[in-house]
C-alpha cells in the first residue's frame, strides 16, 4: 500500500522570503530583560508519527510481558531501557541524555494524549463512526493529523495553528520563531512565522542578506520593494502584507549578524558553545534538530533584541514514518533509535545551555507529532499509523513525572478503536487532549481562562479538566 508522504515544512522555506521573516511587532530596544520576567516555549514537531510505544516503555513484570509479546521483533530488551527514577517505565536507551533531567525533576512524560473533541469512549467511538464531531475527521492520515495537533482543533481546515493564535491572542511582541520551517503550528490570521535559518546561513528580507545588496542590481530591488512597502493600500491584507515586509528589513539588519554566527565564532556566546560541545564538529553543529536549538539559545540569550518577555519558538525532525525497517539488526539501532538519539541529545544539549544562561526555569521544551503508531507491529518490522501518543515535556518549571492514563496493553481491549480481529491493533483512543496539553503549557505562560477559550476552541468540553498538571 503507497503512503502519502506529505512535505515537511522545511521544504516551504521558500516562502520565507515573501511571507515568513516578516511577522515581527514593535521591536524591542536592545537591552536584557531580566530572567525572572522572561517565560518561552519551545514545540518540537516530530513529523511523520513518533512510535511513543517505544519511546517510553512499562518495565513490572506483567505490562512488559504483554509489550514483549506483542511487539515481539520490535520489542526493546528490558535490560536495555533507562529505569525514570523508581518507576515502572524507561525510556528508549537512544533517550538516555534524558534520564538525569527525569532525576532532577525536569522531565514529564505525557501519556495518551491526541485530538479529541470531547472526551470519548471505546462504546462513543464505537457508535459514533465518523458520523458527529464527536470523531475527528480523517483519523490517521498525516497532512490531516498534523494540522490537528499543529492547531489544536478538530477542524481539519483550521487556517491557523496554535501557536499563531497564541501569540495574537497574547499580543506577544513576535510571532512564532521558527528555526524549523515554516509549520502550520505559527499561523495566526493575520501573521506568518518569522522563519529563520540555520547557523551559518544569511538571513534577510526578501531573500536579500546584507552580503547580497553590495551588488547593485540587488540594492536596487530591495530600494523598489522598500518604496512599495511605504504605499498604504486600501485593504487590511495588504497593509498587513506591507507591515510584515517592513519589520523583515528591520529585523533581518537586527538580527542577520547573530543568526549567522556559528560555534566558536567572534562574539559568540562561549556558555552556549560549551553547552552543544558534544554536538560540535569542525565548528559545526552536526545534526538539524541541534542547529535548531542552537539558534534558539542564542536568540533566547539576547531576548529583549528579539522582541518581549514571552516568546513561543518552533522547532523540527522528521523521519519518523517507520512502516519497514524501523529496528536493524537488534532493537537498538535502526531508524527509530537514530531519530530518537538526535532529539535527546539535542534536548540535553539546549536544557543545558539554558542552565548556564540562568533560563532554566524560564524555558518549556515539549513535542508534539502527527499520531501514535500501533502496538502491533505490521509485516515490514514496522508499525503503522494510530492515534493517542505519548510525549515528552522539559524544563526547569515542570513538575517531572508521569501525566495522563498509560493505555491498557491489550489488542481489542478497552483503549483500542479496533473490535474485530482483523482491526486490533493498537490504536489508542486518547484519553488526554491536545488542548488539554495545550492549556497545560499556555497557561503556564500566563494565558487567562478567557484567552485559553478564545485560543483552544475545544477546550471547553473537558469541562474543569482544563489542566493536565506538569507545569
Amino acid at each position: 500500500m503507497a503512503h502519502h508522504h506529505p512535505h515537511h515544512p522545511s521544504r516551504r522555506r521558500l516562502l520565507a522570503g515573501a511571507l515568513g521573516l516578516g511577522a515581527l511587532g514593535a521591536l524591542a530596544p536592545l537591552r536584557t530583560a531580566r530572567a525572572a520576567d522572561f517565560k518561552a516555549l519551545v514545540c518540537i514537531f516530530l513529523y511523520g508519527g513518533n512510535d511513543g510505544m517505544n519511546m517510553v516503555v512499562p518495565m513490572d513484570a506483567t505490562r512488559y510481558a504483554d509489550y514483549a509479546r506483542v511487539r515481539a521483533g520490535l520489542a526493546l530488551p528490558q535490560g536495555s531501557l533507562g529505569r525514570l527514577g523508581t518507576s515502572d517505565y524507561g525510556l528508549h536507551p537512544a533517550l538516555s541524555a534524558l534520564n538525569p533531567l527525569f532525576a532532577a525533576g525536569r522531565l514529564a512524560l505525557q501519556f495518551n494524549v491526541g485530538p479529541l473533541y470531547a472526551p470519548l469512549t471505546k462504546a462513543q467511538y464505537r457508535a459514533d463512526a465518523g458520523k458527529t464531531v464527536l470523531t475527528p475527521p480523517s483519523l490517521f492520515s498525516h497532512s490531516d493529523q498534523q494540522v490537528l495537533w499543529e492547531s489544536a482543533s478538530t477542524d481539519a481546515q483550521s487556517r491557523t495553528g496554535w501557536g499563531g493564535r497564541s501569540a495574537a491572542a497574547l499580543n506577544l511582541s513576535s510571532p512564532v520563531i521558527s528555526v524549523g520551517g515554516n509549520g502550520h503550528f505559527g499561523l495566526s490570521e493575520l501573521t506568518a512565522p518569522l522563519v529563520l535559518p540555520g547557523p551559518g546561513d544569511s538571513f534577510g528580507a526578501a531573500g536579500l542578506s546584507s552580503s547580497d545588496i553590495t551588488w547593485r542590481p540587488n540594492a536596487l530591488k530591495q530600494d523598489a520593494i522598500k518604496a512599495l512597502t511605504e504605499q498604504t493600500s486600501d485593504t487590511d491584507l495588504a497593509n498587513a502584507f506591507q507591515k510584515q515586509q517592513r519589520d523583515a528589513f528591520a529585523l533581518s539588519e537586527q538580527l542577520g549578524p547573530l543568526i549567522k554566527r556559528k560555534p566558536g565564532e567572534a562574539g559568540s556566546n562561549a556558555a552556549v558553545d560549551a553547552a552543544f560541545a558534544p554536538l560540535i564538529a569542525n565548528g559545526n553543529v552536526t545534526t538539524g534538530i541541534g542547529k535548531q536549538l542552537y539558534q534558539a539559545a542564542k536568540l533566547m540569550d539576547v531576548r529583549a533584541t528579539v522582541g518581549g518577555n514571552r516568546q513561543i519558538y518552533f522547532a523540527q525532525l522528521g523521519g519518523f514514518d517507520t512502516h519497514g525497517e524501523q529496528i536493524a539488526g537488534d532493537a537498538l539501532s535502526g531508524t527509530h533509535a537514530a531519530l530518537l538519539k538526535q532529539l535527546g541529545d539535542a534536548l540535553a544539549c539546549f536544557q543545558a545551555a539554558l542552565t548556564a544562561l540562568g533560563l532554566a526555569e524560564s524555558v518549556t521544551t515539549f513535542t508534539q507529532s502527527d499520531f501514535g503508531r500501533t502496538f502491533k507491529p505490521n509485516n515490514s518490522n514496522g508499525t503503522d499509523h494510530a492515534w493517542g501518543n505519548h510525549h515528552l515535556v522539559l524544563g526547569g518549571a515542570v513538575k517531572g513525572g508521569f501525566y495522563g492514563k498509560y493505555p491498557m496493553l491489550a489488542l481489542g481491549g478497552p483503549d483500542d478503536v479496533g473490535v474485530d480481529s482483523w482491526e486490533q491493533h493498537g490504536r489508542w483512543i486518547p484519553t488526554t487532549s491536545v488542548d488539554q496539553y495545550a492549556a497545560t503549557l499556555l497557561g503556564w505562560m500566563g494565558a487567562s481562562p478567557g484567552q485559553l477559550d478564545s485560543v483552544l476552541p475545544n477546550l471547553a468540553n473537558f469541562g474543569s479538566a482544563r489542566s493536565v498538571g506538569f507545569l
